[in-house]
């Protein structure tokens, strides 16, 4: 392994900023100082006052595989991912087969070994009728417990109220839900079928998968949690509404937390005209002041962490009429850069951002030796622009379906180089070759 020196940063770590060189031996951060000699065996990169960040940790994406390996799969989604600034993931239990026992996450784990770039977690999911798995959970090679209250397929839609009463109630780790009400999207959906046919416009699709039908489900997710003393993560907020709910402040103890996701952050229902289903997702992006709340919500840390709900899918799958195309979009490989926006916009400081793509998101799946800059500490770092360009239209897509929301877009920031785990996964726009990711591990101790 090749040890480096990374030289002349500007660090962003636990609400502070330091100009200073870190040294990294053996995939690990062995010194952190002002000035330090560059050791005769190491390589040397001169950030030259760029900043220096802990890698992005995201806890919520779709890699696909096993079984749906056409759209994307573990390895070219996480060849993505570093490109993007993240370097570990925690990837959906929603794949045929499903990660709903602890074969299935143990196998997953095997697909994984050896072929991602990133670091790589897996969350187990829930069904109507897997109390059971869920009990016997190997909580080594789990990050946590999923739910789909609403919008999955087969199995994974959870809607029995005595199963998730019984999931609440015995999940060795943190649950994260998705929130919608599935009774009331369907209502919506046959009502849009009566105005329009087969032909719906798109911009019905916050109509359809309506705000009442996500602020229903997280309040009874909330209720469940808190009856039963769950530690609940809400994923991908897309509601004014709903964060009426969620406490402000550090993430500190909090039993229920919120994440907010790349695209809702971005887009605004005003994009449905020129982008249609490109942009299709679920829960659906909502309106310009849905936007707008989700970016100060962030700010004032009543959301605490950022994630990106990575879902490929085929360009020609897309390409279809309203009901027929599937929901989910492609976005690592512009994570960090998206993010980076915001902070030049003043929506939220680069330290924030820092808390709740990194730092948070370790804290709260127990994520033992990565998300910070500390000694000790796997080197997972990027080092980021903010005066360069990243023309999207400019570069390869590297996920496996080909395209991306983001065409014909220029973000204000670039990424410059990606470590993960020491290793140098991405630098001056192209991929390394041989860098290896590892199974991400677990400290229980502070949180369930």
């Amino acid at each position: 392994m090749t040890d480096y020196l990374i030289a002349n940063a500007r660090i962003v770590n636990e609400g502070q900023r330091r100009e200073a060189d870190v040294l990294i031996r053996e995939g690990r951060i062995e010194k952190i100082a002002a000035a330090i000699d560059a050791p005769g065996d190491v390589e040397v990169i001169d950030a030259q006052g760029r900043f220096l960040l802990p890698g992005m940790i995201d806890d919520q994406v779709h890699f696909r595989e096993p079984g749906l390996t056409a759209k994307a799969d573990l390895a070219s989604e996480s060849r993505a991912a570093v490109a993007g600034g993240i370097t570990s993931f925690m990837d959906m239990p929603n794949v045929k087969p499903p990660t709903i026992d602890n074969d299935s996450l143990a196998a997953k784990h095997e697909l994984a070994r050896g072929r991602c770039t990133a670091n790589f977690g897996f969350h187990f999911g829930a069904t109507n009728d897997n109390i059971e798995d869920i009990k016997q959970l190997d909580t080594r090679l789990a990050a946590g417990v999923k739910i789909f209250m609403g919008a999955s397929t087969g199995k994974m839609l959870v809607d029995d109220d005595t199963a998730l009463e019984q999931i609440f109630e015995h999940s060795p780790l943190t649950v994260l839900t998705h929130c919608e009400d599935t009774p009331m999207i369907e209502r919506n959906a046959a009502r849009a079928r009566e105005l329009y046919g087969d032909d719906v416009p798109m911009s019905e699709h916050p109509v359809i998968r309506s705000r009442e039908a996500c602020y229903a489900s997280s309040s009874k997710a909330m209720d469940l949690a808190r009856r039963h003393g769950t530690q609940l993560h809400i994923l991908h907020i897309t509601t004014a509404d709903e964060l009426e709910l969620f406490e402000r402040g550090a993430m500190g103890n909090k039993q229920i937390t919120a994440e907010a996701c790349i695209h809702h952050l971005f887009f605004e229902d005003s994009d449905y005209a020129a982008r249609g289903t490109l942009i299709k997702c679920n829960p659906a992006i909502k309106t310009h002041d849905d936007r707008d709340a989700l970016l100060k919500a962030l700010a004032e840390d009543r959301i605490d962490v950022l994630a990106t709900d990575h879902a490929p899918h085929l360009f020609e799958e897309k390409d279809t009429p309203y009901f027929d195309a599937p929901a989910g979009l492609p976005l690592v490989q512009h994570a960090m850069v998206s993010l980076l926006d915001h902070v030049s916009a003043g929506h939220f400081s680069l330290e924030q951002l820092v808390t709740k793509a990194a730092h948070n998101p370790a804290d709260r799946f127990g994520v033992a030796e990565r998300g910070y800059i500390r000694e000790g500490y796997w080197a997972d770092l990027v080092l980021v622009d903010m005066d360069g360009q990243t023309v999207v239209d400019n570069e390869p897509v590297l996920a496996k379906c080909g395209w991306t929301p983001f065409s014909g877009h220029t973000f204000q920031s670039r990424i410059m180089s990606t470590f993960v785990s020491g290793q140098l996964a991405y630098h001056e726009g192209k991929l390394s070759q041989g860098c290896i990711g590892q199974a991400l591990t677990y400290n229980r101790d502070r949180r369930r």
